[in-house]
């Protein structure tokens, strides 16, 4: 097959994928869609390489893996992350039932490497379910390595409709609160109010026209390499994985102004390295036989179910805690089983239908919107990668 041929099958999968869930306002994923044509492909007419024909040998997607992820660290907030502090323990503690319930219940029914290569794509995304796959794959459990990329894909299934029915109880419920006048619209704190933040004080006299796209690229380089040695540095003592270290100094990066918040968006990459990387995660696909789908729907569907009650049990006690709504704080969980830009379209599809007073909207986009954001930034950009770092030394 010819590389521009390849290139242009594997991309156009991809494009199905999205225009069926915006079709379906993200109700049918479009991880979902891409995944279903991925297999009939391989299973039909796809070389077994596709991926690698189209230009995207694993050695390119570890790279585009190394930038997104030091990416990632540069998107968080802290002050934000200040003002949700409460969103954040719910968060944690739905993630701490996911591995208290599977660890306790699916060991049992499943096996430990399976609960183990679950528990990080269940709690997380893309990245996640790669560093599990990789990881499966390295230690010869081939099922298992198919298991996490499908178990990423399956999960929004369990998590779109279930945040949809909470949120909707409990938008009602502040609705009615806000039509006796009992809640007030949140400043959540506009950046048009506040004072720009300077991004990069470490280049504070470098002239704007030497900030160019190369030496953006440049510094992510950097970061990334960083964390590659200190990983290699620290195996000796603690296997630490180097993913997991782009993250930490992705953050530090832009704490200390060495890198601009969003900077691969900023230096006109992200597009391309977020289609490097779903393309990688669907080449796992390759070994997936039809005996191997079946073999691992009952773990699948199972690991889901008993991941989804452990967040409630878990959310349902902490929302107690802090004093806030089972349906607020079981929605901010689930969000483990999804992200952005999933939480922002469920918040506003589920708003939108509540009301069509603009007053209205504000005032429950300002109390359910930041939540359920942060929510999904806490679990599937930071604890999940987290996680599999940690997770995938037990393989």
């Amino acid at each position: 097959m010819p590389q521009m041929l390849a290139l242009a099958i594997v991309v156009a999968v991809l494009y199905i994928g999205d225009a069926i869930s915006v079709r379906t306002k993200a109700w049918i994923p479009s991880v979902f869609v891409s995944a279903v044509l991925f297999l009939i492909g391989y299973w039909t007419f796809f070389p077994k390489d596709i991926v690698s024909i189209a230009g995207i040998p694993p050695v390119v997607a570890s790279m585009m893996i190394y930038l997104l992820i030091t990416n990632m660290g540069t998107l968080l907030s802290v002050q934000q992350l200040k003002q949700q502090w409460k969103t954040i323990l719910i968060s944690l503690a739905g993630i701490l039932g996911i591995v208290v319930v599977l660890f306790g219940v699916g060991t049992l029914l499943f096996g430990l490497d399976t609960v183990i290569v679950a528990i990080p794509p269940l709690v997380g995304g893309i990245v996640s379910a790669l560093i599990m796959s990789e990881g499966a794959a390295n230690a010869g459990l081939v099922t298992l390595s198919v298991f996490a990329i499908v178990i990423y894909v399956m999960q929004g299934f369990a998590g779109y409709p279930l945040t949809s029915i909470v949120l909707k109880k409990e938008g009602k419920r502040l609705l009615g609160m806000y039509r006796k006048g009992e809640l007030a619209v949140v400043d959540t704190g506009s950046s048009a109010t506040e004072k720009p933040e300077e991004e990069l004080k470490m280049f504070k006299k470098l002239p704007a026209k030497y900030n160019t796209d190369y030496f953006k690229f440049f510094r992510l380089a950097l970061v990334g390499l960083l964390a590659y040695f200190t990983s290699t540095a620290l195996a000796p003592i603690v296997t630490v994985s180097p993913y997991v270290l782009c993250l930490l100094f992705g953050i530090i990066g832009a704490s200390v102004g060495f890198l601009e918040r969003q900077i691969l968006q900023k230096a006109n990459g992200f597009g391309l390295s977020l289609l490097v990387l779903m393309l990688f995660v669907f080449d796992g696909l390759k070994a997936a036989t039809p005996s191997m789908m079946v073999e691992i729907l009952y773990p699948l569907i199972g690991c889901i179910v008993l991941g989804v009650i452990g967040m409630y049990i878990f959310s349902f006690i902490i929302g107690k805690i802090l004093k806030v709504s089972k349906e607020m704080a079981f929605a901010v969980s689930l969000t483990a089983l999804y992200g952005f830009p999933a939480d922002y379209i469920i918040t506003n599809e589920v708003i939108n239908a509540l009301t069509e007073d603009e007053k209205e909207r504000e005032a429950l986009t300002s109390h359910m919107l930041p939540p359920m954001l942060v929510g999904g930034f806490i679990s599937v950009t930071i604890v999940s990668v987290i996680l599999a770092g940690f997770f995938v030394a037990f393989l």
